[in-house]
Parts: C-alpha cells; sequence; structure tokens
C-alpha cells in the first residue's frame, strides 16, 4: 500500500486537474452558447439557398452551369475535411476522420484520386500522416469563422473541380444536433442535384436579370461559400458542446478519484496508527 504522503501528493495533483477541466468547462460553456446562436442565425439563410440552388439544377434554361452537370466518370475527387484546430472535445474530431478515412479508402479501392482540403489543425495533422494530396488548408480560424479566410482553400478546389481535375466534391464535417449529440457527416458539393436538398424532380421556370449566365454564376458560387461557412459554423458549434460535456466529465470523475484516494489515505493512515499502538503495546508487555 502506498505511503500517507504519497496518497496525499497524488490527492493535491487529482485535485488541480480537477480546477482545470472545471474552468475549461465554464469556458466552452460560454462559447457554447454563442457559437449555437452564430449556428443558429445563419442556418435560414443556408436552408434557402440550398433549396434555390436545388431548383435551379431542375430550371428550364438554355445554360448549364458546370457546377449542374453530373459526369459519367469519375476519375478526381475532392474532399474538404471541417475539424477543430484545439483537442480535449472527445470523439468529435476522431468520429469525423474515421468517416473520412472509411471513404478514402473506398476511393483508392476504385482507383480515384483525391485531393483534399483540410480546415482545422486536427484535420491537417490526420490528412499528412494519411498521406493524402492536400492542395490547401486553413489553421486558426478561431471562434468566429470568417467567409473571407475560407475563400482562399475552397476556391483552389472550386477550381480543381473547373478543369476537370476532380469531378465530384465533398465535405465532412459534424453537423449539431443538440448539446449532448453531434453526428459526422459527408455531403457532396458538387456537382449540384436537386434530389440531394429535397429539389425533387419538379421543372422549375424563372426569369433572369439581368442575364441567365450572370445570375447563374453568381448564385452557384455563393452557394458553395454558404455551404461551407454554415459546415465550419456548425462544426465550432458542436465543438464547444464536445468539449463542455468532455471537461464535466472529466471533472466528475476527478471527483470520484478524489474520492477513492481520500478513502485509501485514511485506511493507510488508519492501519499506521494501528501498528504504532500494536508496537506500543508489545514493547510495554516486554519490559
Amino acid at each position: 500500500m502506498a505511503s500517507g504522503k504519497e496518497i496525499r501528493n497524488k490527492i493535491k495533483s487529482v485535485e488541480s486537474t480537477q480546477k482545470i477541466t472545471k474552468a475549461m468547462e465554464m469556458v466552452a460553456a460560454s462559447k457554447m452558447r454563442k457559437a449555437q446562436d452564430r449556428m443558429r442565425a445563419a442556418r435560414p439563410y443556408s436552408e434557402k439557398i440550398r433549396r434555390v440552388a436545388s431548383n435551379l439544377s431542375h430550371a428550364l434554361t438554355d445554360y448549364s452551369h458546370p457546377f449542374l452537370e453530373e459526369r459519367e466518370e469519375i476519375s478526381g475527387v475532392g474532399l474538404i475535411v471541417v475539424t477543430s484546430d484545439k483537442g480535449l472535445c472527445g470523439g468529435l474530431n476522431t468520429n469525423v476522420l474515421r468517416l473520412a478515412l472509411s471513404r478514402m479508402k473506398e476511393w483508392d479501392a476504385q482507383g480515384i484520386n483525391l485531393k483534399a482540403t483540410a480546415i482545422g489543425n486536427k484535420g491537417l495533422g490526420f490528412m499528412t500522416r494519411a498521406g493524402a494530396d492536400i492542395i490547401s488548408n486553413i489553421t486558426g480560424i478561431g471562434d468566429e469563422p470568417r467567409l473571407e479566410k475560407l475563400i482562399g482553400p475552397i476556391k483552389l478546389q472550386i477550381d480543381a473541380y473547373m478543369n476537370e481535375d476532380i469531378d465530384v466534391l465533398y465535405i465532412a464535417y459534424t453537423r449539431f444536433i443538440n448539446t449532448m449529440k453531434q453526428e459526422p457527416v459527408i455531403e457532396q458539393l458538387l456537382p449540384l442535384s436537386g434530389d440531394l436538398v429535397g429539389g425533387g424532380t419538379h421543372r422549375w421556370d424563372y426569369i433572369y436579370e439581368p442575364a441567365t449566365k450572370t445570375v447563374i454564376d453568381d448564385l452557384l458560387l455563393r452557394y458553395v461559400e454558404v455551404v461551407l461557412f454554415q459546415a465550419v459554423a456548425e462544426n465550432i458549434a458542436s465543438e464547444q458542446s464536445a468539449r463542455m460535456v468532455a471537461m464535466k466529465s472529466a471533472s466528475d470523475n476527478a471527483k470520484n478519484v478524489i474520492g477513492e484516494l481520500r478513502l485509501a489515505y485514511n485506511k493507510a493512515r488508519q492501519a499506521a496508527i494501528t501498528t504504532e499502538l500494536t508496537e506500543i503495546v508489545s514493547g510495554a508487555a516486554a519490559v
């Protein structure tokens, strides 16, 4: 059995860890509320532009944008992986990266080339270790995502799609469900299909001003930007929620460990007292 001094040192160490995890839990809870507010504020616009873009994929028009054209043969795939910059958020990054790795293995087995974009330090490290062809990345997004910072990395994927270096573009991120549940998903970003976002097969007829090409080009580019921004906002809200839950669990575990250590300390102290009393009694009897 460990000595009383060793157990006291362990108790102090666990108590120090508990203070840190408790502080991190409170910080994550504060950031979580702000992140959820930003994510929910962006959802209506994101859902609306998805609906308009999906309707556009079935519109009656003589102009066909490359984003709407499905290619018969797929030889290259683009993948945007959205993760956090920091850890200590449970299995958040592990789950989405495991899902991405599963799809990467499928594409590799089919002989499909992959071009990856990593958003977040954890995703960048994973893609580097996996040996993926990383054409762009961005780290240090912070708690408030800015669209102007995200445009650069995504533009390289769009250029690759326009140049037919890739035929399909996917995005992997963690969708926020509620504080206790976050769901890793992979969604097809390009080419856009109305069936993918619930657009149905109805043939829409629009009047375009000032010109069909101008309106469709700007709308579909904005669609890609908005979907990317929403995915990052969802991931940040999921990150803070997962971190708060993980830190609360760590604090509760530390409390249990402290209780067990104190019980062990009391037993060790009682054993030491009993031993001393036994020695005293034995000595007195010998005299």
